[in-house]
């Protein structure tokens, strides 16, 4: 009863601040930039969690509200996109370190966190972390780790365990890497058992070799495209977000996960509002929602990723309906609990950072010259000489005769 009434009077107050901005004629955008695949959109059953709050925002608080949902596939692409001014949102959900670096450049604006009532709810594992030790600026959404997604039919088991899967040239040409520096030299940092964070140039110069080494065993650098590739077959190994594996694996159970021995990425991606936004209230009153036992049970659900929220880890539903999809599911998600070596990722200091992206775009651009480009010009360059020496040799004939 204490929550539906402090529910009720943070929805009136929200209600009668945002009609004065414009009336409750007005009809209020509220634009989101989040990850693809990264909320429960409605499809396959699932609960439209964003038509949801357009209802809640017209039937309980009589506000006419749109949402403006738009993807992002990195976080390095989100933060150039704030950093341009091209574009302006009022919620973006990025990773810890990205939270972190967005921090101290004054990109983020402190949550009023009375207008958040159901933050009660984040366990307080989530709480005072690094990269927002005070809670000002963020509201965790999700968290996970990173292992390795293979295709049981076309790799063998003895193969399995180690990042250096990554490595085998048995598998090349069926082999996908991350298409993000971050998490791309953080395979070949975790093969090495080095730290991710290290300021130590030595070790992104080693992780960059070893890219250099693996490239010619990769069928592609993906992110939202390994989703097909994986569930169709058409790639056999790739690094990837536990969350992502279940969704996979739902579609293809022939696949198979694994933490690697080495250790592995953890993160938090946590709900934020720029210091550009236009709906900071309405922003509020979205996170808010999002923390609803329903839709966070939803989304969790929907996405497969860990949740930070007590209410959804303790709801029995929840547990049932996660190991009806995958035995262990569970285990997989909250594995931080367990054994596995894992580190996050933090904000890198600036010469570390211009290192970081200088080594990806030398990566990127050596040799990214197509196979098929050097066929056709071969082609070309010899049926060139072929032409010339067919006129050559008729040119004799005819002054010869």
């Amino acid at each position: 009863m204490k929550k539906v009434l402090l529910l009720w009077v943070v929805s009136v107050f929200l209600a009668v601040s945002l009609s004065g901005c414009g009336g409750q004629s007005e009809k209020l955008t509220l634009n989101v930039y989040n990850w693809g695949e990264y909320i429960s959109d409605g499809s396959e059953d699932s609960l439209d969690v964003n038509e949801e709050f357009e209802n809640y925002c017209r039937d309980e608080l009589g506000m006419e509200v749109s949402v403006n949902y738009t993807t992002y596939a990195s976080n390095e692409d989100m933060y150039n996109k704030l950093k341009s001014g091209s574009a302006t949102y009022d919620v973006v959900i990025p990773s810890e370190y990205m939270i972190e670096k967005m921090i101290a450049e004054d990109m983020l604006s402190p949550l009023d966190f009375s207008n958040i009532p159901n933050y009660q709810y984040i366990d307080d594992n989530f709480k005072n972390l690094f990269f927002d030790p005070d809670n000002t600026y963020s509201v965790p959404y999700t968290y996970g780790m990173v292992g390795i997604i293979y295709n049981s039919e076309m790799v063998a088991e003895e193969d399995l365990g180690s990042w250096d899967l990554l490595w085998n040239e048995t598998y090349k040409g069926q082999i996908l890497q991350f298409n993000n520096p971050r998490d791309a030299f953080g395979t070949a940092i975790y093969w090495a058992k080095d730290s991710v964070n290290s300021t130590d140039p030595a070790v992104w110069q080693s992780a960059v070799e070893k890219l250099k080494a693996q490239k010619p065993l990769i069928q592609s650098y993906v992110m939202d495209e390994i989703f097909n590739k994986m569930k169709n077959g058409s790639a056999a190994i790739a690094p990837y977000y536990a969350g992502d594996y279940l969704t996979m694996y739902d579609s293809n159970d022939l696949l198979g996960f694994y933490y690697p021995e080495e250790g592995t990425n953890v993160f938090v991606d946590a709900m934020c509002v720029p210091a550009c936004a236009k709906n900071q209230e309405l922003a509020e009153l979205y996170i808010n929602f999002m923390l609803e036992k329903e839709i966070a049970i939803a989304n969790a659900e929907y996405i497969g990723y860990a949740s930070p929220h007590t209410l959804v880890r303790e709801d029995e539903d929840y547990i049932a309906y996660m190991q009806d999809w995958h035995d262990d599911a569970m285990e997989i998600l909250y594995a931080q609990d367990s054994a596995v070596k894992t580190e996050y990722y933090e904000s890198l200091d600036t010469d570390t950072l211009s290192l970081q992206n200088s080594l990806w775009e030398t990566l990127k651009i050596e040799n990214a010259v197509e196979p098929w480009i050097y066929m056709t010009a071969g082609t070309i360059v010899g049926a060139l000489i072929l032409f010339f020496l067919y006129s050559y040799f008729v040119k004799r004939y005819r002054n010869h005769y």
